[in-house]
């Protein structure tokens, strides 16, 4: 029997119950648990095989819960949830002594963000704490933007994955910490760094540290298919070093024809930015099921959404 369900009310029940769960949300799916269940919280770090000192992102159904998870909030940050909340921004605060200090890695900030995703707010809206919810993965892995993807993953492990559709972003959230008030990106994310800049003025950028990430994603192998993966200028060129391979590639807007080409993913025939983020994830996972020797991925303008394309293929690709 699956464990995919459209039933908020099951999904309810079962955080109640101190379970962990796979979420929705408008960027990639989520292991959701009670922030206040040390039980639950451990589980998504056992399931995920994620290190403890990397931090969870706490998801709230609101801005107006915000000072009851943080302190000492910058005006900057203020004026970033009221652009850009609910979306996909998360910020790094000053926690409130009340969070556990297993959700935010050891570390006296809390990353934090109001989801824009209609079943995530139902749901956050039918419960009396937040969720801590990562992505639906293991560790390093591919995130997923399906509920599919998850039980791909999790079947064994999860009792439910809460159904909400193909993520529409389709890329993890922006997140933005601050130091004396003035921010700083740490991780790119499907919000562009232009139109966080249009708010709040230039942003200084700290967006690898394998060591104590500041915030979830800063690793720098991340987000990789489990076949090896190549990033380059030129994928014609790159297609001449493996003669007698069978190759996937995965290229913005035009395709290439070559016969070593098993299987070839277009990201956005038009061009959009947007659309190719929000598929990205969906195609290297549809490319990683095809027995590939090796994927060939296309950089991308490194422009708006560009920048973030790029920024998951580096993490995710061998050279």
């Amino acid at each position: 029997m699956s464990v995919i369900s459209s039933s908020i009310p099951k999904a309810v029940a079962l955080l109640n119950q101190e379970q962990t769960i796979g979420i929705p949300t408008e960027t990639v799916y989520g292991l959701a648990a009670n922030i206040y269940s040390s039980k639950a919280v451990e589980r998504i770090f056992s399931i995920k095989k994620r290190p403890f000192f990397n931090p969870l992102i706490v998801h709230i159904k609101s801005a107006t819960v915000l000072s009851e998870i943080a302190r000492d909030i910058p005006e900057k940050a203020n004026l970033l949830a009221k652009a850009f909340w609910p979306g996909p921004l998360t910020l790094v605060l000053k926690k409130q002594i009340s969070i556990p200090d297993l959700v935010t890695g050891g570390k006296d900030t809390v990353a934090i963000r109001v989801p824009n995703h209609p079943v995530a707010l139902a749901l956050l809206n039918q419960l009396a704490y937040p969720l801590a919810a990562p992505s639906a993965n293991p560790f390093g892995s591919l995130s997923p933007t399906t509920a599919i993807h998850v039980a791909d993953y999790f079947e064994e492990v999860l009792p439910m994955v809460l159904d909400g559709g193909a993520c529409q972003r389709g890329i993890e959230s922006t997140i933005i910490g601050f130091e004396n008030g003035e921010p700083i990106l740490y991780r790119l994310g499907s919000l562009a760094v232009e139109d966080i800049e249009a708010i709040v003025g230039p942003v200084k950028m700290i967006t690898h540290d394998d060591i104590a990430p500041a915030a979830p994603g800063m690793f720098s192998k991340h987000y990789a298919p489990s076949t090896t993966t190549f990033l380059t200028a030129d994928v014609t060129e790159k297609l001449k070093m493996f003669p007698d391979q069978k190759i996937g590639v995965l290229v913005f807007q035009k395709g290439i024809d070559d016969p070593k080409i098993v299987q070839q993913e277009i990201l956005s025939t038009t061009g959009n930015l947007a659309e190719a983020a929000s598929q990205l994830y969906a195609a290297l996972h549809r490319l990683d099921k095809c027995h590939l020797d090796c994927i060939i991925a296309e950089r991308f303008p490194d422009v708006g959404l560009g920048k973030t394309i790029n920024d998951r293929l580096k993490r995710a690709t061998k050279k």
